[in-house]
């Protein structure tokens, strides 16, 4: 089921999130895992590799919601860039140069050296502030755990005050049993934000996004979505056929935007609530074989595939009356 309920053409803008799966430079940095991603390691991530991997990136970015919009998004969160370097390469290359991205970044203590940031058209978005949460998490022997923080974005959406929390929760590698304490955390951590800006601002319009390791029914999302009372729009995106990733042939819908009530708010001039939905276009899955219609990703495991993501992206549109 998609969700379209305005129909009106007037000024639609498209918000998009999307995990772009290790989005590395060739260089090594001693202080992060990143040893799988130099030219001389087993995945041999060259120079062409890596430029093929932005190119097709930026083209994947371009495209989402054209089909509403006949336009580039003017807002994208992204999950796994290693640092400003490789942002700056993504929103320079071939399909996003002439779009006047500029973007939010802050390098964060994960193991793995991989962020969240925040891009936008600087012709439609202004930034007024910008911060990063860091949440505590031990591992199996009390030790730090690192992961990454979370993104707080506030500023000027079309002259409107909108506020954009970007996330990538911890994974389910140890299980989903065993980490889900750890997305509990995250999901208290972004509660905590959400509270902080409404005894700040009057009735804040705020926008969730991340790949959040849960799906909507999931218990970080759900205690999320009824403690704030948000708006999900991918609650009933995920299907049998149908999802964001895919684990062992299971779709998961990890990759989510999520909205305070107000974008439903029928007042002029603002920008509201149209439709959301999974950016799943052909190009970006396997187009034959035993993976076909499945994610076309970069690498599996050691193995160079030349594509785009274990992700597809998600999106919604907004409408400016």
């Amino acid at each position: 089921m998609k969700f379209n309920i305005f129909k009106s053409k007037t000024n639609k803008q498209t918000v998009a999130f999307y995990n772009i799966e290790n989005l590395f430079d060739i260089y090594n940095d001693d202080f992060t895992r990143d040893d799988d991603y130099i030219p001389t390691s087993e995945k041999r991530w060259t120079v062409k590799r890596y430029k093929n991997k932005l190119r097709k990136i930026g083209y994947a970015i371009s495209n989402i919601g054209r089909k509403e919009t006949n336009s580039h998004p003017a807002i994208i969160g992204l999950a796994e860039v290693e640092n400003e370097a490789v942002i700056k390469d993504l929103i320079t290359s071939k399909h996003l140069k002439e779009y006047n991205y500029s973007f939010v970044h802050y390098d964060s203590q994960d193991e793995r050296g991989i962020d969240v940031a925040f891009l936008y058209d600087s012709k439609k978005f202004e930034v007024t502030h910008s911060e990063i949460f860091t949440f505590t998490l031990t591992d199996e022997v009390g030790l730090p755990d690192y992961t990454r923080d979370i993104l707080l974005v506030s500023g000027l959406f079309l002259d409107e005050k909108i506020h954009f929390i970007v996330n990538h929760w911890p994974s389910r590698r140890s299980g989903d049993v065993a980490t889900e304490h750890k997305r509990i955390t995250a999901s208290n951590q972004v509660q905590s934000i959400i509270n902080h800006l409404n005894t700040t601002y009057n009735n804040p319009k705020i926008v969730v996004m991340g790949d959040f390791n849960d799906d909507p029914f999931s218990n970080s999302i759900k205690q999320l979505v009824n403690n704030i009372g948000l708006f999900n729009p991918m609650d009933t995106l995920l299907s049998i056929d149908r999802g964001t990733t895919c684990h062992n042939f299971e779709w998961n819908l990890f990759d989510q935007i999520i909205i305070t009530h107000n974008f439903f708010e029928r007042k002029a001039k603002t920008l509201r609530f149209v439709k959301a939905d999974i950016y799943d276009a052909d190009f970006l899955k396997q187009y034959d074989g035993k993976y076909k219609g499945l994610p076309y990703r970069t690498y599996v495991g050691k193995s160079y595939k030349g594509g785009y993501s274990d992700h597809f992206p998600v999106y919604m549109i907004l409408n400016k009356k």
